[in-house]
């Protein structure tokens, strides 16, 4: 398995939807990456100032082909276009892989 974190950068006057981002868009990428072996998908909104980021998901998928498969995907421009609903927040990609 392959976790890949998408975070978004900002802080309490940052426009966010979270609304969106929970109900539309998280199932949005359930559809569009499931067929391409995402796992799981959760998110979180951090705490306590959040050391400057406004919300966090976890995309686990089967493997890092999968996960790069699944970015390369023609339904990866559905994802990136809801993105633009949620928040003007370019989103940023990290990787954690098991040892």
């Amino acid at each position: 398995m392959i976790t890949m974190y998408v975070t978004y950068a900002g802080d309490a006057d940052t426009p966010f939807d979270r609304e969106h981002w929970i109900n539309v868009h998280f199932p949005l990428v359930r559809e569009c990456w499931r067929p391409y072996g995402l796992e799981r998908l959760a998110g979180f909104f951090p705490q306590g100032g959040g050391g400057g980021l406004i919300a966090v998901a976890t995309c686990v998928f089967r493997d890092e082909a999968a996960m790069r498969t699944a970015l390369a995907s023609p339904e990866t421009a559905r994802v990136m276009a809801d993105v633009d609903l949620v928040t003007a927040v370019k989103p940023q990609r990290s990787l954690a892989m098991p040892l």
